[in-house]
This record gives structure tokens, C-alpha cells and sequence, in this order.
């Protein structure tokens, strides 16, 4: 066969659209974007997946990172080694995560920005919340798909115990979309999930009065309330974070700014190194010292204040100048249907309710389908105990364990499945305690039927697992409120004072409007000559002023200069 060369000819514009529109596709369904039934991106949860597959769980000692690593790419994630492990790592940074869903050993970064330590050094295993994101997975919850070399399956989405997406938020920038989700409190959100099953029509109104608003691991103080309920009406809103800082009264009443804590993904190291440039270019006056006194204990950053500073004027200055406070925009955009979707609260919560429906389904099904399996088995073995000399007979006569089989199901109406566990019985279970035992498990399993089946038939018993189960990781998982939430955005006004720094000077005006400051220094040093006016010029006035002082000049044509 001769092979022939065929070229198309096709426009450009037409084959860059095509390609780059199956790019975008992939990017934004399958990396960069996450679910809004379980709020993982497909790395994360393939992570999450393989450690669970592993039983790399919370129970169990932690294993090296690079294992982790290597079978996420091995078996579901065929991408570089570097993507994998940089997204295991922020989900087990405490001031990234709001629930931590990887525990590691080891360097795994700092609030600094310092990167962490190679994988062949750190060790990980999942958190206990991140199992309760993965528990039920086994019994059929939730769809699988093939992985990337048909080797293995892979779950398309978790069963997610709870409201993951709001819990710890996102962040992402695909084609043409980018996500900006913040984390909130894990009990408000429950609260607000429970309140929106009971009332499916809440308005973000009623949603507001459990859930106050973002909650972001590192604390802080969120302005504007206006923004967060546009945001949770819309998807898309704007607050102010900013620090938390005090000031404190030390020897010699001189006074110091003490920050404990910073806003959400600021980078600490260069947030000092900022304030200390203030210092340092004199762009505000009045600050002494700048010092990072952060250890174990927690965050702790000092500016030390010269005797006569305003530090009110100081702190504002910094919020408005640093990344003491900052703007954050919620754009809430997640997949949701197989689409990227902008998402209000109630919208987010509703999905998150839908995809709990079908796991707990499945998983009745599942349980169902188990239990009405065991419950023929524990018939059979109870028939059989009840005419065991019988059946002993039978066995004995029997050639083999198949021939046995056949001759117990045509002499006693067994069937296969009864006959196959009665011949694999061990002769030690014949004792006759063991007659009561079965008997209570029938009893227990006919009462697990009939509990299944309720589920299975009335929505109502269906939604009161729901709220029993988000409960019940309410009760282990919650914790205290860390951002605290203040209604109005302040605004920031800067008194000149902090800016210039209060120095006696010398200023000259000439008849020819030539002004000029000198220090008293050089004023006296130069002898009170030095003021470069030209040689046809002349002096009009020689004031000595402070720098903090306004100066009026008139003009003859009625114009003044302030």
C-alpha cells in the first residue's frame, strides 16, 4: 500500500478557534475551576482519592509526600510531579485552608511565602474532615469514570459530608473564567444548609442571620456588609480586609502598632518589608522601628514609634498605603452541570443538598441490596441449623463440595446461595449458642430493611439524614469564628502631620515670587546669605516657620497661594 501525504486546506482562524475552544473546554471543566457539589478541583480530588485507596488515613502513620505524589500520577493525574505536590501542600497550610484537608510532617511553607521542602522530605496522610469528604465512597455513592489508561476507575465527584465549596472557597483563573470563592465557618454553613432544606425558598436574608459572611483562616476584620450580601446575592461582590492592630502604650510613653493578625493571602514578609521602606524613605514619619516578633505562639509584627507620633495617623497611613487592608472580590463561579456557573449562596447551598440526594440514595440502595442479600443467607443457616443432623447426613453422603451443593438445595429447597454458605460453614459454628445469634441478626437486619426502604420511599425521612449527618460533623468539626465582621467600610483619611515630619525652618520670599525653605542648619551655617535668588532679585520677607505651619501669599492681582 502506498502511503499518500494529504493536506487540507483550511483558514487559520478556523483551526486556531477549533483547537483553542477544546483547550479552553478541558481547562475549565477538568483544572482549573472546582465542582460545586464537593469544591475540589480535579487534582485535589484525585489527591484526596489515591490516599484514601492507599488507607494513608488519619489513624495510620504519615508516608512520604513523594509516594503520594507518584501514585496520583501513576494512576489517575498524568501531569507533572511539581503541580501534584504544589496542590497537596496548600491543602495542608493552616492560613490557606479554613479545614485542612492534608496533615503533613515537615516543611510545607510558610505565611512568609518561603516554599516548602521537596517532596522526598515531607510526609502527609489525610486529615480526618477530609475522610468524612470521602466516607461512603465504597458503596456506590457516587458515578466513576475510567482513569487516563483504563487500569483503574476514578470518582468524578466526592460524596462530600459537607459543604466543602463555602468551607474552604477556591481560587482559580482558567480560560475565560476565574473563580474567586472565600472560606467561611463550618458551622454557619452547616446551619445555613439546614436552614435551606427545611426552607427551600430562604432568602439570602434568612441564609444571613446564621451565616455572617466570610471567615478567613488568618483572622482579620472584614468590612462591609453590603458587599457580602450583594455577593451572596449575585456571585459577585467586593469587602475590605484588613489587619487586626492595637496600639500599645510602652517605657518612656512612647507608644507601638502591634498587628496579630494579617489579611487572607498576604504575604507576611513582604508586608514588613513595606512598612519598613515607609520608614526608611521617610514617606511617614514617626516610625522608630519595624520588627517581625512572630513565633510559635502566633503572628506578631511591632512598629515602634518615635515619642511625639500619632499613631492613629500612623496605622491608618499603613492601611491605606499597605497590604494591611485590602480589597476582596468574590466572583463565585463553579461547575456546576458540567458548566461554569457565576453562583449565589442559595444556588451553591441547593447544589450542595441535590448531589447529598443522590449519594444518600445510592447509598440506601447499596445498604439495601446488602442487607436483603445477608438476610436470605441468615434464613438458610437458621433453617439449616434447625435440621442440622439432616443436613450433616447429606454433606456426608456428597462426593464433593458441588455435588453437596446440588443435594442439599433438591432434598431441603435451599437455594445456591443458602447452600454455598452452609457448606462453607466451620464446624466450630455449630454450637448452639449460635442459633440465637443468627436469629437476632435476622431481627436486626428485617428493622434495616424497613429503615432503608423509608428512605428510599419518602423524601421527607431522605432530607432528615441529611441535616442528621451534617450534624454530626457539626458536633466534631466545628470551631470558633475567626474574621470578625464590622457592618460599614471606614474610610481612610490621613492627617498631613504623619506625612511631614515637625521641623523649625527658614523661609525666604523674594519680590520676583521665588520661595524657598532652608533648615535652621544650613540657615546659619551659609551665614543667611545662601538663598539662590538671581543677582537682579530682591528679599521681601524672612519668617521663621515650622513645617507644619500654613503659609498665605497674596498676590497684587488679588490671587492667593496656599
Amino acid at each position: 500500500m502506498v502511503f499518500e501525504e494529504t493536506f487540507r486546506d483550511l483558514p487559520l482562524e478556523e483551526v486556531i478557534g477549533d483547537r483553542f475552544g477544546r483547550y479552553s473546554k478541558y481547562i475549565i471543566q477538568d483544572r482549573a475551576l472546582p465542582d460545586a457539589r464537593d469544591g475540589l478541583k480535579p487534582v485535589q480530588r484525585r489527591i484526596l482519592y489515591a490516599m484514601h485507596v492507599e488507607g494513608n488515613t488519619q489513624e495510620k502513620g504519615f508516608r512520604k509526600s513523594a509516594k503520594t505524589v507518584g501514585n496520583v500520577i501513576g494512576n489517575y493525574h498524568p501531569h507533572g510531579d511539581s503541580s501534584v505536590y504544589e496542590a497537596m501542600v496548600r491543602m495542608s497550610q493552616d492560613w490557606k485552608l479554613r479545614k485542612v484537608m492534608v496533615q503533613m510532617h515537615g516543611n510545607n511553607g510558610s505565611i512568609d511565602g518561603d516554599p516548602p521542602a521537596a517532596m522526598r522530605y515531607t510526609e502527609a496522610r489525610l486529615s480526618s474532615i477530609a475522610s468524612e469528604m470521602l466516607r461512603d465512597i465504597e458503596k456506590r455513592t457516587v458515578d466513576f469514570v475510567p482513569n487516563f489508561d483504563d487500569t483503574s476507575e476514578e470518582p468524578i465527584v466526592l460524596p462530600a459530608m459537607f459543604p466543602n465549596l463555602l468551607v474552604n472557597g477556591s481560587t482559580g483563573i482558567s480560560a475565560g473564567y476565574a473563580t474567586e470563592i472565600p472560606p467561611h465557618q463550618l458551622g454557619e454553613v452547616i446551619d445555613a444548609a439546614i436552614m435551606r432544606i427545611d426552607k427551600p425558598e430562604a432568602t439570602v436574608a434568612d441564609l444571613m442571620t446564621v451565616i455572617k459572611g466570610p471567615d478567613f483562616p488568618t483572622g482579620g476584620i472584614i468590612q462591609g456588609i453590603e458587599g457580602i450580601r450583594k455577593a451572596y446575592e449575585t456571585g459577585k461582590g467586593k469587602i475590605i480586609i484588613r489587619g487586626l492592630a492595637e496600639v500599645e502604650t510602652i517605657r518612656g510613653g512612647k507608644q507601638q502598632i502591634v498587628i496579630t493578625e494579617i489579611p487572607y493571602e498576604v504575604n507576611k514578609a513582604n508586608l514588613v518589608k513595606k512598612m519598613d521602606e515607609f520608614r526608611l524613605d521617610r514617606k511617614v514619619e514617626g516610625i522608630a522601628e519595624v520588627r517581625d516578633e512572630t513565633d510559635r505562639t502566633g503572628l506578631r509584627i511591632v512598629i515602634e514609634l518615635k515619642k511625639e507620633a500619632d499613631a492613629n495617623g500612623v496605622l491608618h497611613y499603613l492601611y491605606k498605603n499597605s497590604d494591611l487592608q485590602i480589597a476582596y472580590n468574590f466572583n463565585m463561579v463553579a461547575i456546576y452541570k458540567k458548566r461554569p456557573t457565576l453562583m449565589s449562596l442559595p444556588k451553591m447551598l441547593d447544589a450542595y443538598i441535590e448531589h447529598r440526594k443522590e449519594v444518600i440514595v445510592n447509598r440506601s440502595r447499596y445498604e439495601l441490596q446488602k442487607a436483603h442479600d445477608r438476610a436470605h443467607i441468615v434464613d438458610g443457616l437458621v433453617k439449616a441449623l434447625s435440621i442440622l443432623d439432616e443436613v450433616i447426613a447429606v454433606i456426608r453422603a456428597s462426593k464433593d463440595k458441588r455435588n453437596a451443593k446440588d443435594n442439599l438445595i433438591a432434598k431441603f429447597a435451599f437455594t445456591e446461595a443458602q447452600a454455598e454458605a452452609i457448606v462453607s460453614l466451620q464446624l466450630y459454628r455449630l454450637t448452639n449458642t449460635d442459633i440465637t445469634a443468627l436469629e437476632a441478626e435476622a431481627a436486626e437486619l428485617k428493622n434495616k430493611i424497613e429503615e432503608l426502604t423509608k428512605i428510599l420511599g419518602s423524601e421527607r425521612v431522605l432530607l432528615q439524614v441529611i441535616k442528621k449527618e451534617l450534624r454530626f460533623i457539626k458536633k466534631g468539626f466545628d470551631d470558633g469564628r475567626r474574621s470578625k465582621i464590622e457592618k460599614e467600610i471606614e474610610e481612610i483619611k490621613i492627617n498631613l502631620e504623619v506625612l511631614i515630619a515637625s521641623e523649625d525652618v527658614m523661609v525666604t520670599v523674594t519680590k520676583e515670587g521665588y520661595v524657598k525653605r532652608t533648615s535652621l542648619r544650613s540657615y546659619a551655617a551659609s551665614g543667611g546669605l545662601d538663598f539662590g535668588m538671581k543677582d537682579s532679585d530682591r528679599l521681601l520677607q524672612r519668617l521663621e516657620m515650622n513645617t507644619t505651619d500654613v503659609l498665605l501669599l497674596f498676590t497684587s492681582k488679588g490671587n492667593y497661594l496656599y
